[in-house]
């Protein structure tokens, strides 16, 4: 029988920070896992975890035609020398030009819809997304094409946006999950300020501006008891990045200040007494789950996608997207009542263990994986 599973990926990081444990629980079950993205350096760390790796000349900014046909000729090139049971695809160019390719090649796929990204946040009616949803109705009209989805509106979009094909089978699995053992329910750290964390990549459509002038906001009336952290990588690759000039530009001493990458994201978590993430759109934030399964109150947007991570008045708070105003409020809350982070902070336990474990996860995609073969 073939086992073969073929992981395509935009890009090496994105793979090992959510979908390695997927692909690990796959080699374990016998099958042969060979991961396809672009490498930035980190191709041995993928291959010492035990997977064939193949670079991948990919842009997550490009729109260049004679560039993105040669990334769709290489990628089929691949496929047809695999000739592989099943194509799990994980971001939306990857699931674009790999379920085209599945199709012409009858190839199995399994789509994972993280988001549907940049062109559809905000309104957004481009002639890329245009052109994107063209190759989605051709690419998903196929037998065996799975997908799935970190949230319910994401699919209830491309349904009505006529993508869906009544040939695809979907499932709704809530984001990559959280391992609840490694990211242990942790008390309040006691300090001299209170620090307001902010854990995502710096992009303009997470809601780094919004945070920001929040910040700005609370400043005069708080400066000496809170204390706002930006933690995250400048995400080059993505349209919306925020410039370092900026990041470095905003910083406040002893108030505001940008922190860069963090490989020990837990120690923040566990610093942190709220959480923020103002995004405009998610597929499902890893931030906030695994801010939630350390204990800490959110305050997020009802953007789709985020307002999953919050149970309003229980776990956290809820604002509009780009209500700068509102969101000080949300956080003045939290700032002034320490009862209520706590207690905020044990329902937001008590949820990333009902809905975002990551076992639970990884168990719905090897089912899917073992239902196509």
């Amino acid at each position: 029988m073939n086992k073969t599973l073929l992981i395509v990926v935009n890009v090496d990081w994105l793979f090992l920070a959510h979908r390695l444990e997927i692909a690990k629980e796959a080699l374990g079950q016998g099958f042969k896992v060979t991961v396809v993205a672009r490498d930035t350096g980190r191709k041995a760390e993928i291959e010492n975890a035990g997977f064939q790796f193949i670079n991948l000349n990919i842009s997550r900014l490009g729109v260049n035609p004679f560039f993105e046909f040669k990334t769709v000729y290489e990628l089929f090139k691949i496929y047809k020398t695999l000739q592989p049971a099943i194509v799990y695809q994980v971001t939306l160019k990857p699931v674009i030009y790999g379920t085209f390719i599945a199709r012409f090649l009858k190839i199995k796929s399994v789509n994972a819809i993280s988001g549907l990204g940049y062109n559809f946040t905000d309104k957004r009616r481009s002639y890329v997304q245009q052109i994107m949803l063209f190759f989605m109705r051709i690419g998903f009209n196929k037998k065996y094409n799975f997908l799935v989805f970190e949230n319910e509106d994401d699919y209830k979009e491309l349904d009505a946006l006529k993508i869906i094909n009544n040939k695809n089978n979907y499932r709704i699995i809530k984001g990559v999950g959280v391992n609840l053992v490694d990211f242990k329910h942790e008390d309040f750290v006691k300090k001299e300020k209170l620090i307001i964390l902010f854990p995502a990549r710096m992009l303009w459509d997470k809601g780094v501006r919004e945070f920001v002038e929040a910040a700005k906001i609370l400043q005069e009336k708080y400066f000496d008891k809170i204390y706002f952290k930006l933690c995250g990588m400048i995400d080059k690759g993505n349209i919306a990045c925020v410039s370092e000039n900026y990041l470095k530009q905003i910083e406040i001493e002893n108030y505001l200040k940008w922190y860069g990458h963090q490989k020990d994201i837990k120690y923040f978590y566990k610093n942190a007494d709220i959480v923020v993430l103002p995004s405009y759109r998610e597929g499902l934030p890893t931030s906030l789950i695994e801010a939630c399964a350390i204990g800490r109150p959110i305050i997020t947007t009802n953007a789709i996608g985020c307002k999953e991570c919050v149970d309003e008045g229980l776990n956290g708070y809820k604002v509009p997207v780009k209500s700068t105003i509102k969101l000080a409020k949300a956080i003045e809350k939290l700032i002034v009542s320490s009862k209520l982070r706590k207690a905020m902070g044990i329902r937001s336990r008590q949820k990333a263990e009902a809905e975002f474990d990551k076992k639970a996860v990884i168990k719905e995609h090897l089912k899917i994986f073992n239902e196509m073969i």
